[in-house]
């Protein structure tokens, strides 16, 4: 039986469909994109939203600067459904249909946090507009698209927090998508991909949820590491502007450094 069955939406993710898919994908602007909705199944999608872990139950929390949210990836401590939507999105059968949207060869999602996860944020969250990393490293593997899926029910315009798509000059934001229930968003990482949201305003007893996975092929020729890069946004005080830029600056010159020499396990320590 396909892993697929009974987890994802297959009257929508099937080869049927690839073609349709693979036409969206690749002439969404500002970069390229694909939003599909009612991705998991129904059934699938109620459970996630009503056993989604609690932040208290999240590996890392972040309260920075560019970004307020929580991460855990130990979807083994997590209701059973966890699991089952993780091994969905990396069988070889999803795998390959994903491989045929967006023309991407030997793509593989890593089975550490750096793969796959979820995110959580509580009233106030937000995540700065940024690239992601380049390549995975510990595994150098070159990172080359992000698939979430949104878990929130009843979502309102005005709670903000919609996912944000950027020119590559960080000058204006050319997309919109609200994180709605069951929601998956589909997008290549490059070195332009400019992406984050803006703090969210929602009740004290409700969060912003949502399943993360990010896929890597091997690395091609030309390909260099950088870590996540922030950059603020055009409305933001000349003093944040200032100082995204020195963090920037420094955090990325560190870990280049590591990245050369090879020391693994710091990154292993410290991620």
């Amino acid at each position: 039986m396909s892993l697929l069955n009974g987890v994802l939406n297959t009257d929508l993710i099937n080869p049927a469909n690839v073609a349709k898919y693979k036409e969206e994908f690749n002439r969404a602007k500002p970069y390229k994109h694909l939003v599909i909705d009612n991705f998991l199944a129904p059934a699938v999608a109620d459970s996630l939203f009503n056993n989604f872990p609690k932040m208290t139950e999240l590996r890392k929390h972040y309260k920075g600067l560019n970004e307020q949210k929580s991460e855990g990836s130990s979807f083994g401590e997590y209701h059973g459904d966890f699991v089952k939507v993780l091994e969905a999105i990396k069988c070889e059968e999803f795998v390959k249909m994903l491989e045929q949207i967006v023309q991407i060869d030997d793509l593989l999602l890593p089975d550490d946090h750096r793969g796959a996860g979820v995110h959580q944020g509580k009233n106030g969250s937000f995540l700065d507009i940024h690239v992601d990393f380049s390549i995975h490293p510990i595994l150098n593997m070159h990172r080359r698209l992000n698939l979430l899926i949104y878990l929130n029910k009843g979502w309102k315009k005005e709670y903000g927090g919609h996912l944000e798509l950027w020119n590559p000059d960080v000058s204006i934001c050319e997309k919109e998508v609200m994180p709605s229930f069951n929601r998956c968003v589909i997008f290549e990482t490059t070195d332009t991909s400019y992406h984050g949201y803006d703090t969210i305003n929602i009740p004290e007893d409700q969060t912003r949820k949502s399943i993360y996975s990010y896929y890597y092929s091997p690395v091609a020729d030309g390909v260099k590491y950088h870590d996540t890069i922030f950059k603020p946004r055009p409305s933001d005080s000349a003093i944040k502007k200032t100082q995204t830029h020195a963090k920037e600056t420094l955090k990325n010159g560190v870990k280049k450094t590591l990245q050369k020499l090879g020391i693994k396990s710091i990154f292993k320590k410290f991620e």
